[in-house]
């Protein structure tokens, strides 16, 4: 019997991927989910929430001084006025660093977390030893993740919770100035509006 055919077989898929494919199908076929449904919450994570809106915001922050204000101001409704509201970014505070002073965010209780702004958070934002370690050896932290600063940067770590998220706008890359939003967004990171990495150089883009 020929299976001379173009789609793919469950069993080239990872064990993950074929585990949720199959248990998807099952919820299907059985009427619990609706598969419309599923595509408008992929959708939603893929391409309207996530680390790009953040870059936007930083991005912005950069680029207009009143806007920077605003966010200093009233984080939340700033952040709001570019259409990026919803789930665990109801009450937001932005931090900036500086030349003398380097925030961190973390959630030691939990995992809180800005999803309209960042997406959903790495595996590492949520477990026990970054939970722990942020807040007693937060120069330590940043050195495993490739960050070096100086002795004299001051670092800051903040402890989100269900009440209040943050979110860092890195320090704007030296070379750019003029550069429109869109390019601006290139170069900021997750881990930078995390605290755990810098906005990249402008030879990067």
């Amino acid at each position: 019997m020929s299976h001379d055919h173009d789609h793919p077989h469950d069993n080239e898929l990872d064990p993950m991927t074929a585990r949720v494919r199959a248990l998807e199908t099952i919820l299907t076929q059985k009427g619990l989910v609706d598969p419309a449904a599923i595509d408008a919450i992929v959708d939603t994570y893929e391409n309207k929430v996530g680390p790009r809106n953040g870059a936007h915001v930083v991005a912005k922050a950069w680029s207009e001084p009143a806007f920077a204000d605003w966010l200093r101001k009233d984080a939340t409704a700033a952040i709001a006025s570019l259409g990026y509201t919803g789930r665990q970014g109801e009450h937001m505070q932005v931090v900036f660093n500086t030349a003398e002073t380097h925030n961190l965010v973390v959630c030691t209780l939990c995992s809180c977390y800005p999803w309209s702004v960042l997406g959903l958070p790495p595996v590492w934002y949520k477990s026990p030893p970054y939970r722990s370690r942020a807040v007693i050896d937060p120069r330590g932290v940043l050195a495993e993740f490739g960050l070096t600063l100086p002795q004299d940067r001051q670092i800051r770590v903040w402890d989100s919770t269900a009440e209040l998220r943050y979110l860092v706008v890195p320090e704007r890359p030296d070379g750019t100035e003029g550069w429109p939003e869109e390019r601006l967004m290139r170069l900021v990171t997750r881990d930078s509006m995390i605290g755990t990495g810098l906005a990249l150089a402008a030879e990067a883009t």
